[in-house]
């Protein structure tokens, strides 16, 4: 739903709340510019390395044309992820929420999760062997030590957004430069690449390497990030400053995907141009490239080589981490500490890479990487289908709703990810079959109802919209309830009084007990902490969906206050509950604080976190806790 903006809302940078309203040209498409190049590292991270060399070094350039199908189905749809943040103001798993029952929610959660461990995987694989093409360090070792890039991410985060996409940048940028370098060492002919982008039927080894690409390329977990990213740009509600959006944000999609494909095919044609025409077929791990490229081209081409690598796996493993919060608050309402999501996440994927080197070997990584990325792509159809019947909802995108040819297009895009999916499920589930010879019984009790399950859940999603349309659900797509109604009550004496609401059951108590410290001569400041992804990182030039409705929900509260003539004011923090209350109550000198108890014990403690205890720890006013 199109919410008209807030008085004092102005377009502005994501980071510093730079004004933009007076700029033209090249300084207002900057201020829009950044989303998108956090987006563009997943489609350069190690698991399109691992589907672009097993592709160039089998086919030559005969899969270029996949890569390009694949980078304009990519535009496409992050274009739709991108429209549907800036118009609705929600995420993909928000939006989905809204649209979706509670159960087959939890299964798209599922799903998506199952796509953020995939790509984890990629870069686990991708950053040991960085770290063992350039300090020899055995692979066991550096899968171990990866754990460690958490703390990498925790620290960027509490640097803030700015220097994370600085970081992230300079990644691209290593990654960028390293493969300029490597095609003007290894000099490709023209003409056998453009060769390349003439379309061929695939089959058999290369269907497989080709959906992995699409896979690499078209990831899921990237549609729910962009979606979320948009929205920390603070617009204007009204049409121009929405159009304004729109096609700044189209600009800065264009730009950083283009650079993403070239960064692919600058891998592609690599190996096509150093191991196929060498004769060197079989060349589908990155070890293997990287001691080939040895061989032939010197000490230079491994190195940068090795360098990009474990580049693009540290830039990919934070924009990852932001998606799997995203997908979790938007599909299951569920907020846990950023550091134990992390942490989960991380070990999930760790468990099968540990796993594969102890009982299959090192050189079984490359492999699994390939599986990592057709995993993504067999994901896709549960992301992008429900993506674009949220673009075509009229209802909800008003006169922003994607035009026929563009529907067109996106569900061509998706028929074409979906029908090759299929295809590859066909032929592995018969070639398991005529490999058991006779003894099948385990497809037939476990894979077919597995694929019978998932078959029907895409076809759930995908005719649902069609045949009912789901009350708007707006309000209540955040992790909290509906403001809820104030009565009056006796009055006590107090004169500032901070008052904490997170929209549950206990804030009629709580703001009973607190006009009853204050009565009617007291000012009082209704306190509420947004913690979406966005705020976390991007404070108040944060301009989500849950930011607009807890500030609708305050001025319930302050106007139920008011009606019955106490002095309210609103006090929006942003980020980690406890240190955004204390700031507020520094900053507006307030004498005593009323809070709610979370009711929480021992693990759920460590899991949700001790906000009434950090809080009275610090400030140092009295803080009334009602239990």
């Amino acid at each position: 739903m199109i919410r008209e903006s807030k008085k004092g809302d102005s377009l502005g940078e994501v980071h510093g709340s730079v004004n933009t309203s007076n700029k033209t040209g090249w300084r207002k498409l900057g201020a829009f510019i950044g989303p998108a190049y956090l987006v563009s590292v997943g489609y350069m991270d190690p698991g399109n390395w691992a589907t672009d060399i097993a592709g160039g070094s089998q086919f030559g350039y005969q899969l270029i044309w996949v890569l390009l199908m694949s980078n304009l189905i990519a535009l496409l749809l992050q274009s739709l992820s991108a429209r549907l943040g800036i118009v609705q103001g929600l995420d993909l798993a928000q939006a989905s929420r809204n649209a979706y029952p509670r159960l087959v929610n939890f299964s798209l959660y599922i799903l998506a999760q199952i796509a953020i461990i995939a790509c984890d995987l990629a870069e686990i694989i991708g950053m040991a062997i960085g770290l063992n093409l350039l300090f020899h360090l055995p692979m066991i070792w550096g899968v171990s030590i990866t754990i460690l890039d958490t703390l990498l991410l925790l620290f960027l985060m509490n640097k803030g957004m700015r220097m994370m996409e600085v970081f992230i940048i300079s990644m691209v940028f290593i990654v960028g430069t390293s493969f300029l370098a490597e095609m003007v060492i290894v000099k490709p002919v023209l003409g056998e690449v453009l060769s390349g982008f003439k379309p061929s039927i695939l089959s058999g080894e290369a269907l497989y390497i080709a959906i992995g690409i699409i896979g690499a390329t078209v990831m899921p977990h990237n549609l729910y990030l962009h979606s979320s990213l948009v929205q920390t740009r603070r617009i204007e509600r009204t049409a121009k400053g929405i159009k304004d959006s729109l096609k700044y944000n189209l600009i800065d999609t264009c730009v950083a995907l283009n650079l993403a494909f070239f960064v692919n095919a600058a891998i592609l044609i690599l190996a096509a141009t150093a191991f196929y025409k060498n004769g060197l077929f079989e060349v589908a791990e990155i070890q293997h490239a990287y001691k080939l490229l040895e061989n032939i081209f010197g000490s230079v081409a491994p190195i940068l080589f090795a360098i990009a690598l474990i580049a693009s796996g540290q830039s990919s493993t934070i924009t990852g981490t932001l998606a799997g919060q995203i997908v979790m608050e938007g599909h299951l309402h569920l907020r846990i500490q950023p550091w134990l999501r992390r942490l989960i996440t991380r070990l999930l994927a760790i468990v099968p890479a540990l796993f594969t080197i102890i009982y299959f070997g090192e050189e079984a990584l490359g492999g699994l990487l390939v599986l990592s990325q057709v995993v993504l792509s067999l994901q896709l159809g549960f992301a992008i289908i429900p993506l674009i019947h949220l673009n075509s909802d009229r209802s909800k995108m008003k006169e922003y709703t994607i035009k026929t040819w563009v529907q067109i297009l996106a569900w061509a895009s998706a028929f074409i990810i979906v029908g090759l999916n299929i295809k590859l499920v066909f032929e592995e589930v018969s070639g398991w079959i005529n490999q058991a010879h006779g003894d099948s019984w385990w497809i037939y009790l476990f894979i077919f109802p597995a694929l019978l399950t998932v078959t029907y859940l895409l076809f759930y999603v995908f005719l649902k919209p069609f045949f009912s349309k789901k009350q708007d659900q707006t309000l209540s797509n955040v992790p909290h309830g509906p403001a809820l109604e104030i009565v009056n009550i006796d009055e006590v004496k107090h004169s500032m009084v901070g008052i904490a609401v997170d929209f549950s059951k206990k804030d009629r108590e709580t703001i009973q007990h607190a006009l009853q410290q204050g009565g009617k001569d007291a000012l009082y400041y209704l306190i509420h902490v947004v913690e979406t992804a966005g705020a976390k990182f991007h404070g108040d030039t944060v301009l989500d969906h849950e930011t607009l409705s807890d500030t609708h929900n305050l001025e319930k509260y302050q106007h139920y206050l008011q009606k019955m003539g106490y002095d309210a004011k609103l006090a929006i923090g942003y980020g980690t509950a406890a240190s955004a209350i204390a700031k507020i109550v520094k900053e507006e000198h307030i004498e005593l604080l009323v809070m709610g108890a979370h009711g929480h014990k021992e693990i759920s403690d460590l899991i949700f976190g001790t906000t009434v205890d950090k809080v009275r720890h610090n400030v140092d006013i009295p803080v009334l806790i009602i239990k």
